[in-house]
């Protein structure tokens, strides 16, 4: 068999992506009212961000599930798993110790990011696997592209990220930031706040000439993120293409609830990954 790959539902992965490369998720939680509702699985509202809801990490019991099942497929080549940033969530820490429980057969990467900014990693792991790679190799694969990966973001309002303690370095602004539209970048697997802009139109521009200046000549992989905002990821994709052209298209989803909780609507983000 082959080295297999599990990430978790942060990463956003289109079906078509995890299906091709044969990537399992692990389902991270949210918590609202009384119930405990598990992202990909279970019905989640729509206004989710809008609600008092929480989010919780992947538990052990699902980890060590999806771990084990994985390994079996394996048949013995063994386990990478990419999860979101242990910046943002626990669910590296407990992935880390069921993982230990579990032996050296299978391997934690840290991506740094969350959602396609994992979902990257995840797929240059499977891809490599693919290849014939052995355990090791997968596993470099996945940390070299976490180091090649970048993340964006534009929120209308920091309440959400202000309530869940998702944001870091942001004491000095947040008495004025509410009123502008923040763009924020994931720093060393943190959500930090990059630069202040007075109106959305000027995030959406400061957005793009930022990941411009990233790309350069080289190309990338991109992916197109929102909460409620189809018709502001797809414009802001059309732009990219046009001041992107070595890049490929860029995939175009929705940032999924457990991100929604935190980011609030109409919320933009762009994730990449350089290419080698």
């Amino acid at each position: 068999m082959t080295v297999q790959v599990v990430s978790d539902s942060s990463s956003r992965l289109p079906a078509e992506l995890r299906d091709r490369w044969g990537i399992r998720e692990v389902p991270l939680h949210i918590l609202l009212d009384d119930a405990d509702l598990r992202d990909g699985v279970d019905e989640i509202p729509e206004d989710i961000h809008k609600r008092h809801a929480t989010t919780a990490a992947a538990t052990p019991a699902d980890l060590s599930a999806v771990y084990q099942q994985a390994l079996a497929d394996s048949d013995g080549d063994g386990v990478v798993a990419v999860h979101i940033s242990s910046g943002l969530s626990g669910t590296y820490r407990l992935a880390e110790r069921v993982a230990q429980d579990l032996g050296s057969a299978v391997r934690v990467v840290d991506s740094k990011s969350t959602a396609m900014g994992t979902g990257f990693a995840a797929v240059t792991a499977a891809e490599a696997a693919a290849s014939g790679a052995d355990l090791d190799a997968v596993c470099k694969a996945a940390t070299d592209a976490v180091d090649r990966t970048h993340a964006y973001m534009i929120v209308h309002r920091l309440d959400n990220l202000r309530r869940s303690g998702r944001i870091g370095g942001a004491k000095a602004w947040l008495g004025t930031a509410l009123a502008l539209k923040p763009l924020l970048h994931i720093e060393d697997g943190k959500l930090v706040l990059a630069q202040r802009v007075r109106t959305a139109k000027g995030a959406v521009a400061a957005l793009i000439d930022q990941i411009c200046e990233v790309v350069g000549e080289r190309s990338a992989a991109l992916a197109a993120h929102h909460v409620g905002n189809p018709d502001g990821a797809l414009e802001l994709a059309t732009e990219l293409a046009e001041r992107l052209p070595e890049c490929a298209p860029a995939i175009v989803s929705p940032l999924g609830p457990v991100l929604a909780v935190h980011v609030g609507s109409g919320a933009l983000a762009v994730c990449l990954q350089l290419t080698e």
